[in-house]
């Protein structure tokens, strides 16, 4: 392992969050991404020919070190890791509308859900699973929001363009439970683990929503 690896395993086990190559590109002077994703590809290849407990995987635009998923179920009973607050219902739901119609105002979401969304929409900016991306046509120039980065590490994806079809969900959005999340290598930073929702599929046989 060169030095160059050495630092990007240095940087990403560091790392509360994915990295992008932009932001690894500030480890050394005078190294350029080709050289970056060299490193980050013999990373990846040195964790999965000595089989570790951990591996590197791409996520939110960039890359971060989870424990294998055959590990986490382990973790999380033996309480080794903190636990983020749950979202509620009215958050899933919410997070749902925009993640597959972003970007949408709030009176749209309102209009889908039946009910006032100003609060949940300030709690979900608040964890940074949603943002302003722009404003809408119609009257006033209302606000509209879509996803953030964190949503994506949230669910392990790199863009939202992998997030299921909708034809293909029994439920957008639901706790955690069947299935634990991988965990951060990092400890830096509290709080910063997965939280506690994921996609699921629809298994065959189910009706569709």
């Amino acid at each position: 392992m060169n030095q160059l690896t050495k630092l990007v395993e240095a940087a990403l086990f560091s790392a509360a969050h994915p990295l992008s190559l932009a932001d690894l590109l500030a480890l050394e002077p005078g190294v350029n991404t080709s050289e970056l994703q060299e490193a980050v590809d013999a990373l990846r290849a040195h964790y999965d020919d000595d089989d570790h407990a951990f591996e590197l995987v791409d996520a939110a635009d960039g890359f971060q070190l989870l424990t294998r998923r055959q590990y986490a179920e382990a973790i999380q009973q033996a309480r080794m890791v903190s636990r983020p607050r749950k979202l509620s219902a009215a958050a899933l739901e919410t997070l749902a509308i925009i993640a597959y119609r972003q970007p949408v105002g709030r009176a749209e979401i309102e209009e889908i859900r039946g009910v006032a969304a100003d609060g949940v929409l300030r709690s979900l900016q608040e964890r940074d699973f949603i943002d302003v991306s722009g404003r809408g046509e119609g009257l006033g120039r209302p606000l509209l929001y879509g996803t953030t980065p964190r949503f994506l590490q949230m669910l392990g994806l790199t863009d939202v363009s992998e997030l299921p079809r909708l034809d293909q969900l029994s439920v957008a959005l639901r706790p955690l439970g069947m299935e634990p999340m991988p965990v951060p290598v990092s400890r830096v930073e509290e709080g910063m683990e997965p939280d506690e929702v994921e996609i699921a599929p629809v298994e065959e046989g189910s009706p569709e929503s």
